[in-house]
């Protein structure tokens, strides 16, 4: 029984490799939108100092 659970695994060997890459797009394009947002919050935090001083 359990070499049969572990065929359709083996033939759906494509579908995990898909899913990790699309996986690997969002966490990438997750990471760019964060890299965004960390740039956007450091200039304001410097634009509020400079007003502030």
């Amino acid at each position: 029984m359990t070499e049969e659970s572990t065929v359709p695994q083996q033939g759906g060997g494509g579908q995990p490799k898909g899913l990790l890459q699309q996986m690997e797009e969002l966490m990438a394009a997750l990471n760019a939108d964060l890299s965004a947002l960390d740039a956007d919050l450091q200039s304001a935090g410097r634009t509020a100092e400079e007003s502030e001083a």
